[in-house]
């Protein structure tokens, strides 16, 4: 039988799937030895995937050490019908995000995969005007999950990343994302990477992988025994004394043998007899891995070899016709050569591109050209690629090489390519935009459109500091209008992303106050205003007063983005003052004014998603139920990332019941992520939606954990405030499950007072504060905790959340089953479900203390039974708007690392034994575990609220949570 060696991937053609346009990059190779166990782990992992179960490996090891070859070897074991795709990161392609997951996954226009070929015209559309709060890469991360997710519903999924430690950021993202689902998908992650230089993010995947349990590869040298046989298997005999001295000086590197031998047999220096000898002398024997890939490269023509070194500018994978336009040449010129580099084991296949063989192979070619002329050749490379009109990222990627400004015809094209290139890859952005300005001279319209791409740049990187430095700046030398209002309105929101309200209101002051400011612009500067008013002063009535007057300018200056703003203000407004019914008809009305306009999709997107929120102040709980849905659907079908849909739907799945789905949402097994994702979420929430969840459980291990996180954060604004209740809650029940009933009670009575222009829905932990109040005694708390719930409930312009819970407090604190009963029946008949269960206890307390066991008995009954059957678990990827995965497939619900829940759904902490019913005393601590939970899953990372970090629409917004 043949011997195959761990790093003879170029001999083989790159092997094609039948599922799909999707390539292996490197073939398996056709002589293979040891590495019997490091094969076996990759081999049980595909036997697993066969059998429905996602797994992850992390291969590493020196260059030419076999890392491609062990994993192509493994992967000859996958069936046809699988989904298969490699990608190769390189140094040049690191600045462009999400580069070598593009490639991976074969997304490109024109794919005859109908889900390839959306998810790039997805991406390819996605240019907004506005950023989306500083992570700009969101969208195209969204978008790839989400077709991981659908290949995964159609077939497993084998997914290779090499040379990992070179891959961009957002596909470090992704692959992490992926990572941490890995138990919900029938999906095979494979990454290979070098021990060193490796970057701080790249070691916190490795780190992530090994804590979830994915399996660590290490490869060595090959013994001498196997590299006896590795070069047996090439030339047919076995190594003679010469040759075995002479390949000992490859260290047990299976690259450099097979190059070693390969250049001996080129020059037919191997003699066969008993055993292979060499016939060259020492002195003709290259002594070096870089000198027997310099070897190789010049057995092909001098001519082909120059157009190597020309596509080496492209990266380590390159389109032909990227290439014929840096030669100028027609592709047909350069057909024969690049076949003849694919047959020299220089070049391979890799779908509708080609790809260097491997890494060293190009670095070599690359490293071969002076560096004066390199960079030469880079920025003749990016005018000729964007005359041909290239992709934008491509000819940044080639600017960028240069490392010099481009000159006149370059700050011309980045003008009119920035809001494309900030969109897809800010920091590029920011870089190129930077080294054109430093090198413009004098103040010319030029240098000041410049100046304000570059702050775009810098606001859609996340840079808020350099963004509010620069544009402050600009503002000294701008003198077009419409620059200096553009400017002053990327200011005020570098200001409030830096927490700098008041800086923010001034900055606005300014801008409203000059008389030639361009009437869109003042519409929309308007429009930033009564939020930041509310966030400021709580003045409810001034910020009302600005909305409606930031209204009138937008529809006078025909601005559909800032009436809408100027709309959700009011409807924010509206419920802060707890007229909800008026207040979703001002969402309903911003949805009519921005239409089906693409130009509006973030806008649309972010009044979808608080409409949630508005329906259940509503009580209407199937409609946000349906608003979710919604939200997300349109979130899959325009591209656009649907993180702001987290929170809300993590707090919507909190109040269902459905407490293993809100912890999905939330991401709680993520805690290496957030070291390094861009992603801003909510700690607060976060933080305390998984605390009381886990305290509910008593799980108090978890509790205390999320409690110490959270209840370390600070306080500091409206907005902290507003997010805090969560947490404070799960403090309160922390304290009272301690036996401190008092210390819960005086926790929890700090939600009492609402700050002035504060959302918070004080209400819903009202009843909890009576019950605590009566426990411990005091009850001058107790009717203040219900005089104030009351209050909340006269607000209500329709009676809703806040009436039912004012029924529960004046049960509880008269000791009446009547209004307690009213409460239990408003929640069966209405909602929300995770309310039903605490109605029914304090309604089976209250009926017990009256003397009523046997109607106490039948409402603790109640408590145990769920109102319906359990939905089935919604998988991630329908969350996204893809298909139905067939169970059979292997995708299960859940997340991995999800808490242990311990109880399931019905398990109640209190049960009737024989003639007696045992219930709880007023001030022992609740358990809740609601009926009808069941998992869903959302992708893994920390969500940013969607109040606080909404893409570009509004700027200090209220909690969902509240």
């Amino acid at each position: 039988m043949p011997t195959r060696t761990a790093n003879d991937a170029g001999s083989a053609d790159a092997e094609q799937s039948e599922q799909g346009d999707v390539m292996w990059a490197t073939g398996r190779p056709p002589h293979w030895v040891g590495r019997a166990s490091e094969l076996a782990v990759l081999r049980r992992a595909v036997a697993d995937l066969r059998g429905g179960l996602g797994r992850v490996v992390w291969v590493e090891g020196e260059p030419g050490i076999g890392k491609s070859a062990l994993v192509a070897e493994a992967m000859a074991d996958c069936d046809r019908s699988w989904n298969a795709g490699w990608g190769m990161a390189d140094q040049l392609a690191g600045r462009l995000p999400l580069r070598v997951m593009l490639d991976c996954l074969q997304v490109r226009p024109g794919s005859p995969d109908p889900r390839r070929s959306h998810a790039a015209d997805l991406l390819r559309k996605r240019q907004p005007t506005l950023p989306a709060g500083g992570d700009a890469s969101a969208t195209g991360v969204e978008v790839l999950v989400a077709l991981v997710d659908e290949l995964c519903a159609a077939a497993p999924t084998v997914l290779v990343l090499d040379d990992v430690q070179w891959a961009d950021e957002a596909s470090l993202i992704i692959w992490h994302q992926l990572a941490a689902s890995i138990n919900q998908l029938p999906l095979l992650l494979v990454a290979t990477c070098r021990p060193t230089p490796r970057r701080p993010e790249v070691d916190q995947v490795r780190t992530a992988v090994r804590r979830r349990g994915g399996a660590l590869v290490t490869l060595g040298p090959l013994t001498e025994t196997d590299v006896t046989a590795l070069v047996a298997g090439i030339v047919g005999a076995t190594p003679g004394e010469s040759l075995r001295r002479l390949t000992d000086q490859a260290a047990g590197n299976p690259l450099y043998v097979r190059e070693l031998i390969d250049a001996l047999v080129r020059e037919q220096a191997v003699r066969l007899r008993t055993s292979a000898e060499i016939s060259l002398a020492g002195e003709q024997l290259p002594g070096s891995l870089t000198g027997v890939l310099t070897e190789r490269l010049s057995s092909v023509e001098p001519e082909i070899a120059r157009m190597l070194r020309g596509a080496t500018l492209l990266g380590g994978q390159f389109a032909v016709g990227d290439l014929a336009v840096v030669l100028s040449q027609p592709v047909s010129a350069l057909a024969a050569g690049l076949q003849e580099a694919l047959a020299a084991g220089i070049l391979a296949g890799s779908g509708a591109e080609l790809v260097f063989r491997h890494p060293l192979i190009k670095q070599a070619l690359y490293e071969g050209i002076p560096l004066a002329l390199r960079t030469a050749l880079h920025a003749e490379a990016a005018r000729a690629l964007a005359t041909a009109g290239a992709d934008v990222l491509t000819v940044g990627q080639q600017l960028s090489s240069a490392g010099r400004a481009g000159g006149a015809w370059a700050r011309e094209w980045l003008i009119a390519a920035a809001p494309a290139l900030a969109a897809r890859a800010p920091q590029l952005a920011v870089e190129l935009l930077t080294r054109e300005l430093d090198e413009a001279a004098g103040d010319g319209p030029v240098r000041n459109r410049l100046a304000v791409s570059l702050v775009w740049a810098l606001l859609a990187a996340g840079s808020y500091q350099q963004a509010a430095r620069r544009a402050a700046v600009a503002m000294t030398v701008l003198t077009d209008a419409g620059d200096r209002a553009e400017t002053s309105w990327i200011l005020a929101r570098a200001q409030v992303s830096m927490g700098g309200s008041d800086d923010a209101v001034a900055t606005i002051g300014r801008a409203l106050a000059v008389t030639d400011l361009p009437g869109p612009w003042r519409a929309r500067i308007l429009a930033l205003l009564p939020m930041l008013q509310r966030v400021v002063t709580g003045d409810l009535d001034a910020s009302e007063a600005t909305a409606r007057q930031a209204l009138t300018v937008s529809e006078q200056a025909g601005d559909a983005s800032a009436a809408a703003h100027a709309l959700a203000d009011l409807w924010l407004i509206r419920a802060a003052r707890r007229d909800h019914a008026d207040a979703i008809g001002y969402l309903d009305r911003a949805l009519s004014v921005l239409g089906d306009d693409p130009v509006h999709q973030d806008m649309r997107l972010y009044i979808l998603t608080v409409r949630i929120f508005a329906l259940q102040n509503l009580d209407q709980w199937a409609q946000a139920e349906l608003g979710l849905r919604q939200a997300r659907e349109f979130a899959a079908r325009t591209g656009i990332p649907d993180q702001s849909t987290w929170a809300n739907a993590a707090v919507l799945r909190y109040w269902l019941g459905q407490w293993d789905d809100a912890l999905a949402e939330l991401g709680v097994d993520d805690a290496g992520a957030h070291g390094y994702l861009r992603e801003r979420w909510p700690s607060l929430l976060i933080h305390g939606v998984t605390a009381l969840i886990a305290g509910h459980r008593e799980q108090r291990a978890t509790a205390e954990a999320e409690l110490k996180a959270g209840l370390a954060l600070p306080i500091e604004n409206l907005t902290d405030r507003e997010n805090q209740d969560f947490l404070v809650a799960a403090h309160a029940l922390a304290l009272e499950q301690r036996g401190e009933a008092g210390l819960a009670m005086t926790r929890l009575a700090t939600l009492l007072t609402r700050g002035e222009g504060e959302m918070t829905l004080v209400h819903q932990w009202l009843p909890d504060l009576v019950r605590l109040a009566l426990a411990a005694g005091d009850q001058e708390m107790a009717r203040w905790a219900a005089q104030v719930c009351q209050a909340e409930a006269a607000a209500e312009t329709r009676p809703a959340r806040a009436a039912a819970a004012s029924l529960r407090c004046q049960g509880l604190l008269e000791s009446d089953p009547g209004p307690l009963a009213e409460a239990v029946a408003h929640y069966r008949a209405v909602g929300p479900a995770g309310e039903l269960p605490a109605a029914l206890e304090d309604l089976a307390v209250v009926l017990a203390a009256g003397g009523r066991v046997a109607d106490a008995r039948g409402a603790m009954n109640a408590r145990r039974q769920p109102r319906r059957p359990p939905p089935p678990p919604r998988p991630r990827h329908l969350r996204l708007g893809g298909p139905h995965p067939d169970r059979s497939k292997g995708r299960r619900p859940g997340r991995p690392g999800r808490l242990d829940h311990g109880h399931r759904p019905g398990d109640v902490p209190v049960q009737a034994h024989g003639p007696d019913l045992h219930l709880p005393h007023p001030h022992q601590a609740r358990r809740q575990e609601p009926s009808g939970d069941r998992p869903r899953s959302r992708p893994p990372g920390r969500p940013p609220h969607p109040m606080t970090a909404i893409h570009t629409t509004t700027t200090v917004p209220c909690s969902p949570s509240s």
